[in-house]
């Protein structure tokens, strides 16, 4: 039987995949393997014994999908029947959630949301104390006691939900803010780094609807907003980073210096030049890579990349003077390495990238804010900046219908691979790799020219159509 958890959470149509049920029985398996292994408060506690001090808390935040408002209230009523205090955060982006679960020192956070997916879809992921998603192993051990039943507290040993938007949005907008611009020698006014910056900022209707914005204004930009009314439906409907052509559009219009475009819980980040070109993740950790290494703060000289990351932005890190090291696919997978090798810096070609100094998972807006302040900085258009790293032409075929676990041992599919890999020989690659939020398999293929990595891309397809199709 599958996990039921994939790269980022579990994940299904909202009331047929992921039902309040399910959010409920996660919450209440949760409050088991992430309550520090203390036990439930008892049911004849007093009510100083569980004062705020002493209950144990959780911290909730959703994208703006309308599904999100009865799977948050599933989530919370499992959470508080075993016994932990909830803290509703409302609609807040997902490194927002993580943010506040580690400086309001709670026992876990959790977010409902399926990131870039369309809107009928939902997911539940969470966060340890300290803001850290979990790895596999404590999924593993959520899904395990997943329904079962245990002596949960009753009376004064319940736990408690309230709800406070406005505290928790501005303590990440306040947060967010400070990154780029800090306070110093005593100053109660913060400086504006990016005065003089006209930004164009798509939020998807999503989760940064108000705080990417925000946070940007308050950084000195000035900022045109598009995509961010949204109405439970709309999020991702043809906007944010799976839809950049609105931005595209806009920042050509306006004659913006760039654009900025998050996905539904805002945990990525894309941008678009001054010609409405895009600028891919790749390009901007490479943009963000060698800014942190001119400030002496790109540890061991390193940037922590993935397998889909562009084969052109390591051989042009190479020629800078940084390594970079190579993990699955999965923000959570980045983060496990730079903190194994206390390296500050990581990301994904998707656009999630993880700044290490200020946060604990990918995270949009601060991305934005971060390459809004190297443009000024640098005093260089994006463009040129982007241009520093140049990418290999890049086919992707995403497969569905098939066996995608068996394109990892299927004799055929791996002879394929090797003999595609082959020709390409040190000017490209190949890469197969079952997802793991969707039924399918993606097909990739960087070679000399678009037309190489095309051909090559549909030989693989097909390939897999042929031995994999169930």
């Amino acid at each position: 039987m599958p996990r039921m958890f994939g790269t980022d959470g579990v994940r299904g149509l909202a009331n047929r995949d992921l039902t309040a049920q399910l959010a409920l029985d996660l919450g209440d398996a949760a409050v088991r393997v992430l309550g520090d292994k203390h036990a439930p408060v008892s049911s004849s506690a007093t009510e100083s014994d569980t004062s705020s001090h002493a209950r144990r808390r959780a911290l909730i935040g959703r994208d703006t999908r309308v599904s999100g408002d009865f799977l948050a209230s599933a989530l919370a009523a499992g959470m508080s029947a075993g016994g932990f205090d909830v803290i509703d955060a409302g609609i807040i982006p997902t490194p927002g959630v993580a943010f506040l679960t580690s400086v309001l020192n709670v026992e876990m956070g959790a977010v409902i949301s399926a990131s870039h997916n369309p809107m009928p879809d939902n997911g539940i992921k969470f966060f340890a104390r300290g803001g850290f998603k979990l790895p596999d192993s404590k999924e593993d051990e959520i899904e395990a006691v997943l329904g079962q039943d245990w002596e949960r507290p009753t009376g004064a040993g319940v736990g408690r939900v309230s709800h406070d938007t406005t505290t928790a949005t501005n303590l990440y907008i306040d947060h967010l803010v400070s990154a780029v611009a800090p306070l110093s020698n005593g100053s109660t006014t913060r400086p504006k780094p990016l005065a003089g910056l006209r930004v164009v900022a798509d939020c998807a209707n999503g989760a940064t609807s108000v705080v990417a914005p925000e946070a940007l204004r308050r950084a000195g930009a000035e900022v045109i907003v598009i995509n961010a009314s949204p109405d439970g439906y709309n999020i991702n409907d043809h906007a944010g980073s799976t839809h950049p052509e609105q931005l595209q559009a806009m920042v050509k219009a306006s004659k913006a210096d760039l654009g900025v475009a998050f996905d539904g819980d805002a945990d990525r980040c894309l941008a678009v030049d001054e010609n409405g070109n895009m600028v891919n993740g790749d390009q901007i950790m490479g943009i963000l890579a060698r800014a942190k290494q001119a400030e002496g703060k790109l540890n061991h000289d390193t940037l922590v990349v993935t397998v889909m990351s562009n084969l052109g932005l390591k051989l042009a890190l190479k020629d800078m003077g940084i390594a970079t090291v190579q993990t699955n696919v999965g923000d959570r997978y980045v983060l496990e390495e730079m903190l194994k090798h206390d390296y500050s810096l990581g990301g994904e070609q998707s656009g999630h990238v993880i700044n290490r100094e200020f946060a604990t998972t990918g995270d949009g807006t601060l991305t934005a804010l971060t390459l809004c302040r190297e443009v000024v900085r640098s005093g260089k258009k994006l463009s040129q900046m982007a241009a520093d790293f140049p990418q290999l032409p890049q086919a992707l075929v995403n497969v569905p219908n098939v066996d995608k676990m068996a394109s990892k041992t299927n004799a055929a599919v791996l002879a394929a691979v090797e003999k595609e890999s082959k020709l390409l020989g040190d000017t490209g690659r190949v890469l197969l790799r079952p997802s793991g939020t969707e039924p399918l398999v993606r097909v990739m293929c960087e070679a000399a020219t678009q037309t190489q990595a095309d051909e090559v891309c549909a030989r693989l397809a097909q390939v897999v159509v042929d031995n994999l199709k169930l």
